[in-house]
């Protein structure tokens, strides 16, 4: 399996209200996924985000830490874990995880308002491109939307 890893540069909208958007169409195909945050605030706020974005419904999750994580389609972590025995590794913290090639797609969203966060997206696409991972660069488009830019293999 080689694992693609799409970089999701968000320009119009924040990271709460774009990630619940990638994580529908994540559990759309059936897929579970596990959400790599920064740290407890950015954790909360992804979580409050999934309890809310969809007026008609929720996104299931709970944090890593929880007893019954394993049983959910999304776990929302701050260290390297997959206890729901996710497809999709979904990156919001600007790490290089080690364990991205046991992942099928690594979603890395960044912020495209953030010059540090678009240089250090840069050195990840280099370094898993050295890696041998199918590569792709996702930009928001005006109004929210997501094309496909480029890819690299």
């Amino acid at each position: 399996m080689t694992t693609t890893v799409q970089f999701y540069h968000l320009l119009s909208t924040t990271r709460e209200r774009a990630v619940p958007k990638l994580m529908e169409k994540a559990l759309a195909s059936g897929a579970r996924a596990v959400m790599l945050c920064e740290n407890e605030k950015s954790l909360k706020a992804v979580s409050d985000a999934l309890w809310t974005a969809n007026p008609d419904g929720f996104l299931p999750h709970e944090p890593s830490k929880s007893a019954t994580a394993n049983q959910n389609p999304i776990v929302l972590t701050l260290e390297e874990t997959n206890p729901n025995g996710a497809e999709i590794l979904c990156v919001l913290s600007g790490a290089i995880p080690a364990s991205a090639a046991s992942y099928s797609k690594v979603l890395d969203v960044f912020d495209g308002s953030d010059d540090t966060a678009v240089t250090s997206a840069r050195e990840r696409w280099a370094h898993y491109k050295t890696q041998g991972f199918l590569l792709q660069y996702v930009k928001q488009q005006p109004g929210g939307g997501w094309k496909i830019e480029a890819e690299a293999a």
